[in-house]
């Protein structure tokens, strides 16, 4: 495998991630007494930091690696909204296709961070589904955005923040299906089963034993092909890319399976390593059709970002020198 040619032509990739986009906001501060009115303590806060979070994060790892990518998302009509905006902006990342509406607020993740530990965290969001307003207004979005970008393939990044109904899951992979565009689906509990006939669906393994209602703890070859006839028999899909945390990743398309195991790592924080992994395993195989090469590459990077402290984008230099190192 030349892996600096296959690193290069993600540049001629186009990806559209739709889904729940946040903002993940920081107050660092100073912790010297407890407060007067309530047995808590007084944060002087000194420092305030606003990052791109949720589905914006896959997006921030695409544009990592050097593919166009666009964000479609439904967002209120606030000022985190011009906030998150501007933020995705100053990452190249595409925001003419995002939705304000008067009817949802714009999700921001407050934490309150004291004695360099985490005080307090601050909720600010609305997950009830979307109105068929709201419904009917990013789909013709995403219609818009088909015809004006024809994407390669579409991630589906569900946070249960509401943006990703039923009536929308449907609709997108229908649109994709009948326009030959793939799709990658990083799924949670609401809608697990929702996602159905998408090309690749990576739940953790947890998620996947959750959503089949599975006790084993069982973590096999024989066992993860049996949860993959399992959720081949409800969703149809074509591929199961199934992060199992220290153990590596498995994948199963038709008969081909395996086990891909971790690769020795300084673990610092494993935030962010499954928005890592769906981001590069989508650019990866919409690039080669090769499902082995995008479970292998999407398991070398989701333990790169671990060695990290806080969540992180993929480093595009670091993994293709570390796919030298251990794929050729």
């Amino acid at each position: 495998m030349d892996f600096d040619t296959l690193f290069a032509s993600f540049n001629d990739i186009k990806v559209a991630v739709i889904g729940d986009v946040m903002l993940d906001t920081y107050w660092w501060g100073k912790v010297d007494r407890i407060s007067p009115e309530a047995p808590v303590p007084v944060v002087a806060v000194s420092k305030r930091e606003e990052r791109i979070g949720g589905a914006g994060n896959v997006a921030l790892n695409v544009q990592a690696l050097g593919a166009s990518v666009s964000v479609l998302s439904v967002v209120g009509n606030d000022n985190e909204a011009d906030l998150l905006n501007t933020l995705l902006k100053n990452n190249n990342i595409i925001t003419d296709y995002i939705i304000k509406s008067a009817d949802r607020i714009t999700t921001n993740k407050i934490r309150i961070i004291g004695r360099n530990q985490q005080m307090m965290r601050l909720d600010a969001e609305i997950t009830n589904p979307l109105s068929a307003a709201d419904e009917l207004a990013l789909l013709t979005s995403f219609e818009k955005y088909i015809i004006n970008e024809s994407p390669s393939i579409v991630i589906l990044e569900d946070y249960n923040k509401g943006v990703l109904s039923e009536t929308i899951i449907e609709r997108i992979i229908s649109l994709c299906k009948s326009n030959d565009i793939l799709t990658a689906v990083d799924p949670k509990r609401k809608n697990f089963f929702a996602y159905r006939q998408a090309d690749i669906f990576k739940p953790n393994l947890h998620e996947a034993k959750e959503g089949l209602n599975l006790l084993s703890d069982e973590v096999t070859q024989v066992a993860l092909q049996g949860i993959h006839r399992a959720l081949h028999e409800k969703l149809h899909h074509k591929i199961s890319l199934i992060t199992l945390s220290e153990k590596g990743v498995f994948y199963q398309q038709g008969e081909e399976n395996r086990i891909i195991p971790t690769h020795i790592r300084s673990i610092a924080d494993v935030s962010g390593a499954g928005d890592t992994v769906i981001a590069v395993a989508s650019v990866v195989y919409a690039t080669t059709n090769n499902v082995h090469l995008m479970a292998e590459i999407s398991n070398i990077a989701g333990g790169l970002v671990c060695e990290e402290v806080g969540t992180v984008a993929i480093d595009k230099k670091k993994l293709l020198e570390e796919c030298k190192h251990l794929l050729e």
